[in-house]
């Protein structure tokens, strides 16, 4: 990655909805150049996907979490992978300590907030997870 990649990045962080044009003009290369690495970002899984993100205060059903997660053996690159392609999985930190990652996760209701643990929780190289769950942002 390079720093067009990285402002990139950061444009579609602020408005994942914004044009190639719009994104063009404002990294001031050409609306193909936008395209083609947007393509390479998604296609080398630094782009895990596009999503629409609501407030808490539009949705009280939503459920928001910590996972601290272990990882066992040679497995952390895959089980990252794993993760970064969960739409539901909204932040990821490698971290010092007992645990090897943080995932931020949100959920639509409690339903698919216990569907999205079991899923990490059976994941290949995850050997032990905690999970704390957001209760009121301050």
């Amino acid at each position: 990655m390079d720093t067009i990649d990285r402002k990139l990045l950061a444009l579609l962080r602020k408005d994942g909805r914004a044009s190639l044009s719009a994104l063009a003009e404002e990294l001031k290369v050409s609306r193909g150049t936008v395209q083609n690495r947007i393509e390479r970002l998604t296609r080398d899984g630094v782009i895990a996907g596009f999503s629409v993100r609501v407030t808490q205060a539009d949705d009280p059903h939503a459920v928001r979490a910590i996972m601290m997660i272990e990882i066992t053996g040679q497995k952390t690159l895959a089980a990252i992978q794993a993760l970064r392609g969960l739409p539901e999985v909204r932040a990821l930190h490698t971290t010092n300590g007992a645990w090897d990652l943080v995932a931020e996760i949100h959920a639509d209701n409690l339903v698919e907030f216990e569907r999205v643990l079991r899923g990490i929780r059976a994941m290949d190289g995850v050997s032990k997870s905690e999970t704390s769950l957001l209760l009121t942002t301050l």
